[in-house]
């Protein structure tokens, strides 16, 4: 079969985003697949799912909680325990051992969080005292989301610095680095956009404030690994979760402006819609460094992003998920496998690890 890779392609040349050095642009988007045992630990399983997809330049996980209280469903991992960084080290392993790259994204969910996924004792909470609309699903069926508590001054540092021990936790367990998730709703961006911050103190109001909180948590990063080691990842305009802004170009401008003067690896962008992908070439300049495109990308979309210039690597999330050789099948324009959607979330080895690679299919 001849190769489909011309040689003027883009999406399979290397590159390198601050301290990882990627053999091909094709990243592993961070997917929820909520595996994780009840305290937050991956399973074997998990190992084995990511090794399955180290052909790509980059593997981004599943989001991780940084803390108990910013767990963000039944399953899904967590990296602030000693447990959790031997569980997470069988999958870098794993994924070493097949010549891969992984970051974990470390996430608190915020007021996406529910009382039903907590220890016992902990509370939502969140930017400020504003739900989000709508139903979560808990182990007891549908429920409206809890109204959150919105943090207190004093207890802003203690969540910055659950980023930063996170990040060295993930050094210990044996990640390529790190990536701070600030997009889709969770509770740094509910710190960054106007529709769920109403504060009125050093983290709300104007832009500069909104930003803190998400700068401080990625310089706590940056200094625990490496600003080479870091990045992040921002929805500008994605609406999941009551999400919006009045100025997404001012407010993600700022943000994105800041975070180039810290040397990060990387910046990551959920381009969402179409207002969202109009925003990136802006966003890219302001940041002035390695920047990875997500968002319902193919080949010929990727390799057009990756020649204008405002990308250096593109994240595939559904096609990746059912395609553990998905940079083989883009290379090469083989057919891809059909998503089974029923087993996106939870579950065993069903629709996580049986998807068959070109060949066995």
């Amino acid at each position: 079969m001849p190769d489909a890779a011309a040689a003027d392609s883009l999406l399979f040349t290397p590159t390198t985003l601050g301290a990882l050095h990627l053999p091909n642009r094709v990243v592993l988007a961070p997917m929820t697949r909520v595996r994780a045992d009840a305290e937050g630990n991956v399973r074997p399983m998990t190992a084995e799912y990511y090794a399955q997809r180290a052909s790509g330049g980059l593997l981004i996980t599943e989001a991780t909680q940084v803390l108990p209280n910013g767990k963000g469903g039944v399953g899904t991992p967590g990296l602030h325990t000693d447990a959790h960084v031997d569980a997470w080290r069988v999958v870098t392993d794993a994924v070493h051992a097949r010549g891969g790259r992984i970051v974990v994204q470390l996430w608190h969910t915020g007021r996406a969080a529910h009382p039903s996924f907590l220890p016992p004792g902990e509370e939502v909470v969140s930017a400020s005292a504003i739900p989000i609309a709508g139903e979560v699903f808990t182990p007891a069926g549908r429920v409206p989301y809890a109204t959150p508590r919105a943090l207190a001054l004093d207890e802003i540092p203690r969540y910055v610095r659950a980023f930063g021990d996170s990040a060295r936790r993930a050094m210990d367990a044996g990640f390529d680095g790190v990536e701070l998730h600030a997009a889709n709703g969770y509770l740094l961006d509910q710190f960054l956009r106007d529709s769920a911050n109403r504060r009125t103190d050093a983290y709300g109001g104007a832009i500069a404030h909104r930003a803190r909180f998400l700068l401080e948590a990625t310089r706590a990063v940056a200094d625990a690994i490496g600003a080479e080691r870091t990045g992040v990842r921002l929805s500008p305009t994605n609406p999941f979760q009551s999400m919006a802004d009045a100025d997404p170009a001012a407010t993600f401008g700022h943000a994105a402006r800041e975070l180039g003067r810290l040397g990060l690896a990387y910046l990551h962008l959920n381009e969402s819609d179409a207002a969202g992908r109009a925003l990136t070439p802006a966003l890219a300049e302001a940041f002035g460094g390695g920047v990875i495109v997500a968002s319902g990308y193919d080949r010929a979309r990727a390799e057009a992003a990756l020649a204008s210039g405002a990308a250096s690597a593109v994240a595939f999330g559904v096609p990746y998920l059912a395609n553990p050789d998905l940079p083989e099948r883009l290379r090469l324009g083989l057919p891809l496998n059909a998503p089974d959607r029923a087993t996106f979330y939870g579950g065993d080895e069903r629709g996580y690890l049986d998807y068959p690679g070109y060949v066995a299919a």
